[in-house]
């Protein structure tokens, strides 16, 4: 366990978001063709993103070591999690935990709401 210094130190090294967050006047972050995404809150234990698809765009099959819990805002979706694919509509959810190769098909124009555990740090770089 670290101790007050080095805990202080790691603080003050992660920049954390605002406490309250006003997601329209967030830009749009181009991510792929049909795909942009807003980064909401965070800090370095957890990340909340709304991620947009045109219909028929494609969130490739990937994998990382965060747990990510993704709600269906909007949309239906084509979703993949080691291989077994399931249809999922407006108000569904899925759970991935880390490591297992997952990733979507917008079957309409849609988004989902991501949120990482811990924080996806090479989003915001």
């Amino acid at each position: 366990m670290p101790n007050f210094k080095e805990s202080k130190s790691l603080q003050m090294d992660f920049q954390s978001s605002q406490e309250y967050i006003a997601a329209d006047q967030l830009q749009w972050e181009s991510v792929d063709a049909g795909i942009k995404r807003k980064i909401l809150g965070y800090d370095d234990q957890m990340m909340m993103v709304c991620v947009s698809f045109a219909k028929g765009a494609i969130g490739a099959l990937h994998h990382h070591i965060h747990r990510q819990v993704s709600y269906v805002e909007s949309g239906s979706f084509e979703v993949t999690i080691d291989g077994k694919k399931m249809l999922l509509k407006k108000g569904d959810c899925f759970f991935v935990a880390p490591n297992r190769v997952h990733g979507v098909v917008a079957l309409e124009e849609g988004s989902l709401i991501d949120v990482f555990a811990p924080a996806r740090l090479d989003f915001l770089s």
